[in-house]
């Protein structure tokens, strides 16, 4: 005799989204730093964005992400402006050389960037990166 199989389609996968339940049962189900990874990984997606977490080292690659950090490094000729920049997958340095300030770069900036990945320290790092200061996380 033949058995039947029974198949279900997950309304998450059928659209490429998650139904309004769904995501009122992530809401209540995960850490508020959870539901904004995930967002930031949604967004970094619509943009068109490699995921920090699959970056090559000297492959270029285009990211985007919350500022997380703004640190000036002095150097004795040269100063370092250094942006930490995360996903939801993975964070990035993002590194000015010869500039002290980048006006409207901020913590909670959402900024896209573009440039040649390197590793530095086991940090993927670009540095002075061509960016866009992307108003309300594109939505």
């Amino acid at each position: 005799m033949a058995t039947k199989q029974q198949i279900t389609i997950d309304p998450q996968t059928a659209h490429g989204r998650k139904s309004p339940l769904s995501r009122l049962g992530d809401r209540l189900t995960k850490s508020v730093t959870q539901i904004e990874a995930d967002e930031l990984k949604e967004d970094a997606a619509r943009l068109g964005c490699t995921p920090m977490c699959d970056l090559q080292d000297r492959q270029e690659a285009t990211v985007s992400g919350t500022v997380r950090a703004v640190t000036l490094r002095p150097r004795v000729n040269v100063p370092a402006l250094v942006i930490d920049l995360y996903d939801g997958s993975r964070t990035i340095n993002l590194i000015w050389l010869g500039r002290r300030t980048i006006g409207g770069i901020q913590p909670g900036t959402y900024l896209r960037a573009h440039g040649r990945v390197t590793y530095s320290r086991g940090i993927p790092t670009i540095f002075n990166p061509s960016y866009e200061i992307v108003p309300l996380r594109a939505h």
